[in-house]
């Protein structure tokens, strides 16, 4: 059975990665961790997909599927009669 928690469509090439950690400043999930030689790929299930880091990345070392993430916080966020939170933003 699919399940949107735990599967989604990022993926990320830590050889193309420059280490410039662009995708950690614009992350609102915290899905990427500060390495040595190359950012790493902390948290994949928290990514929801917004595509920030993708647009932010110069070297194509991050690929998703943006707007189904960003959709769902929004659906969800309505249904519960709330904002989004700071950790929902899309961007």
């Amino acid at each position: 059975m699919f399940n949107s928690y735990t599967v989604n469509t990022l993926s990320f090439d830590e050889r193309a990665c420059t280490n410039c950690g662009l995708c950690l400043a614009v992350c609102p999930q915290g899905v990427f961790a500060a390495g040595k030689k190359a950012v790493r790929l902390a948290y994949p299930e928290k990514c929801m997909e917004c595509g920030a880091c993708q647009l932010n990345c110069q070297y194509q070392a991050i690929q998703v599927e943006s707007g189904v993430g960003c959709a769902a916080a929004m659906i969800g966020a309505a249904l519960r009669g709330k904002k989004l939170d700071r950790k929902e933003e899309c961007t």
